[in-house]
């Protein structure tokens, strides 16, 4: 029985030899034990990594929407005690915007419209109280992006026909949640290249204890005439195996968490959430998650495999 043993193991080993020199592959070493719960691993990966891409490119395309919407756009408000007085002022505002070169289109904002705007934080038929002059708002679009001379000249005109009137750039209101918006978008992309570097790890772990587990095996075929290369090609392939399985289970759970949310956020309505819904090739920049997983996990193990293999030898 002493003998059957090592007889059979350097015949096996002899058969894999005859493979590798082939150009094939060999089972020289166990592919049960790289299995296990790696796939699962790197599914969990992929998965995560789905979804921080998903919501920086969801968060690029707020924050792009809102600035193509909002950096040609002006607000006029008109602040007058008397209702009379501050309905003229606005409207000859409007009329000096309209005649203006470079303006697309001024009106006065109607005073249910302000309301409407208000009530959340003043409350309902909070236009009824004289005591709290509402004041008159002029919309405007100019056909161009605003910039700080433009705007500077527009108060100028403005002021000329409304002296109460002040005049704002409307993408100056929502320059801190642009800030915000950068933030997150700044973490996502945080949260892609963590993940990237603990799917490597998890891989880098995985092939180190198959190569402890194996060291015997790997040492005969070094002896019977295999190289670094054989042997690196063999992790490669299991490991690669396992990236595809784990990361196409991966992909669909991400896009079902995506999908989700993105249905969630949808029923909000407009606004800065509108703007922000994926692209088709958002969508193809998604697609590539699980290849970048494969391909960094491939590379992974056979540079793990060959360093290894130098040490050992």
């Amino acid at each position: 029985m002493a003998l059957r043993l090592p007889l059979a193991f350097s015949a096996k080993v002899s058969r894999g030899l005859a493979t590798l020199s082939g150009g094939g592959e060999a089972e020289l070493i166990p592919q049960s034990r790289l299995a296990g719960p790696m796939p699962w691993v790197i599914a969990i990966m992929v998965a995560l990594t789905v979804i921080a891409a998903a919501a920086g490119l969801a968060l690029s395309n707020t924050a792009r929407s809102a600035s193509d919407e909002l950096s040609g756009g002006i607000t006029v408000q008109v602040v007058e005690a008397n209702p009379a007085e501050r309905t003229r002022q606005a409207r000859v505002a409007a009329e000096r915007l309209q005649a203006t070169p470079g303006v697309a289109e001024a009106h006065v904002v109607s005073q249910d419209e302000v309301e409407r705007l208000i009530e959340p934080w003043l409350g309902a038929r909070v236009g009824d109280d004289e005591e709290i002059p509402i004041p008159a708002l002029v919309d405007a679009r100019l056909r161009k992006p605003l910039d700080g001379e433009t705007l500077g000249s527009l108060r100028r005109l403005v002021r000329e026909v409304a002296p109460s009137a002040r005049v704002d750039a409307q993408s100056t209101w929502l320059r801190p949640v642009f800030g915000a918006i950068d933030s997150l978008r700044l973490l996502a992309l945080t949260l892609v290249v963590l993940l990237g570097f603990a799917l490597a790890a998890a891989v880098l772990l995985a092939v180190r204890n198959t190569l402890g587990a194996n060291r015997d095996t790997i040492e005969i075929v070094h002896l019977l005439g295999g190289t670094d290369s054989q042997v690196a090609r063999i992790f490669q392939r299991s490991v690669g195996v396992d990236a595809i399985g784990g990361g196409a289970v991966g992909l669909a759970l991400g896009l079902v968490v995506v999908l989700f949310f993105g249905r969630r956020f949808a029923e909000l309505g407009a606004g800065l959430v509108g703007g922000g819904s994926l692209r088709w090739y958002d969508w193809a920049v998604l697609a590539l998650v699980p290849l970048a997983g494969v391909a960094l996990a491939m590379v992974t193990a056979r540079v793990t495999v060959v360093r290894a293999l130098r040490r050992m030898l």
